[in-house]
């Protein structure tokens, strides 16, 4: 659509084992548009400030509340709606790795949730960026410059476990790996500690985000090329349509069909973009780099 542009960014090389990509949305709508709606699928750690406009979410079933102007969403296993007036956001997409250098609290604490980041002092890191970006950084150039300078300064934060996290994203993007066995066995760790590890670092159970990673590896492929049936679309660790279709209702709230009448304005569009910058159309299925070991 002509009245929304999207533009994404890679962060430098020594942030990508922490950040998937920077992204700047600028929407100017039509006279007599209000706003715009889409639904977001389920998706790894989020910050989004807003600089200018109106914004309003929910995630999951329920009432729409506005968004913080420093929001901070932790990860999701529910589609968020959401409505955006004329305005500007800038967002940030941390991976598992990057929550557990940069939030000072676990990622379950703020598993299908999004916090106002001004009120919340684990989430103080951003903060100062959010003020810089609420003066000058309504441009792409500039503001993007603001978000890098802010983030390189987060570097030297401790970090534990990297290794670890590492390795249970990158199996948990492999898709050869179906099951919590083979995903521990693939992390080289015991069952036990690959739950108490991924709710920490990935805010829910192992067992969820493998089920969470097939779905999004079908609606990937439907963003991409809407014209492809669901069928074609499905994962083949499906059992069948049936199966795929709960999964949809589970993550989504709604059918497929549902969904596939929905315009997307915004989400088709981030999809084919993101696509095109950092190889994936969806954040979650994102490969990072592997991070040093502490």
């Amino acid at each position: 659509m002509k009245d929304i542009a999207l533009r994404f960014a890679l962060p430098a090389s020594e942030l990508r084992p922490f950040v998937t990509t920077y992204y700047h949305c600028r929407f100017d709508l039509s006279q007599g548009r209000e706003f715009v709606e889409d639904y977001l699928h389920p998706e790894w750690a989020n910050v989004r400030i807003l600089i200018q406009g109106k914004s309003s979410y929910s995630i999951g079933p329920g009432e729409l509340a506005p968004t913080p102007r420093l929001a901070v969403t932790g990860p999701t296993s529910r589609a968020t709606r959401f409505r955006m007036s004329s305005g500007i956001i800038w967002g940030i997409g941390l991976l598992p790795l990057g929550w557990a250098k940069f939030v000072d609290r676990p990622a379950g604490d703020y598993a299908d949730r999004c916090a106002d980041a001004r009120d919340d002092p684990a989430l103080g890191a951003f903060a100062p960026l959010a003020e810089a970006l609420m003066e000058s950084g309504t441009h792409f150039e500039s503001g993007l410059a603001l978000i890098e300078a802010h983030m390189q300064t987060l570097l030297d934060r401790p970090l534990h476990d990297a290794g670890v996290i590492s390795a249970i994203n990158g199996a948990l993007i492999d898709e050869k790996v179906a099951t919590v066995s083979e995903l521990a066995e693939r992390a080289g760790m015991s069952v036990r500690s690959l739950e108490r590890i991924s709710r920490r670092a990935f805010g829910f159970s192992p067992k969820l985000l493998l089920r969470r990673q097939r779905f999004l590896r079908s609606l990937a492929q439907f963003m991409l090329d809407p014209t492809m049936s669901w069928l074609r679309a499905m994962d083949y660790h499906y059992h069948d349509q049936a199966h795929f279709v709960r999964d949809f209702h589970r993550f989504m709230g709604m059918s497929p069909s549902a969904y596939g009448r929905f315009e997307h304005p915004i989400l088709r569009a981030a999809a084919r973009d993101r696509a095109a910058i950092a190889g994936k159309a969806i954040q979650a299925l994102h490969e990072p780099p592997q991070a040093h070991p502490e």
